[in-house]
């Protein structure tokens, strides 16, 4: 345990910082399934949406520095592949 004031400040400040980090990754995460169980049951129309929505909540992220920015430009890459090659069946 910190006994040093401004230790004890930067533990509370990580904690904030973690529980947003933790909030907008499994923001990420449901807009990411959404997308995919849209995919799964053949529902194009929502599928777009979602995958539009899971492109905003990756760059967004990726803005705020939660995840890489590489990260999030790789993981909307392979989102919009998947969704071409389902468009193209």
């Amino acid at each position: 345990m910190a006994n040093i004031e401004s230790a004890k400040k930067r533990i509370s400040v990580i904690e904030n910082k973690t529980a947003r980090n933790r909030r907008v990754k499994d923001h990420v995460k449901e807009a990411v399934k959404g997308f995919d169980k849209a995919l799964a049951a053949g529902d194009m129309e929502t599928a777009e949406k979602q995958l539009i929505l899971a492109e905003k909540k990756l760059t967004k992220a990726a803005s705020k520095n939660v995840i890489h920015k590489n990260a999030a430009s790789r993981k909307v890459s392979r989102l919009y592949k998947k969704f071409n090659q389902a468009n193209a069946e």
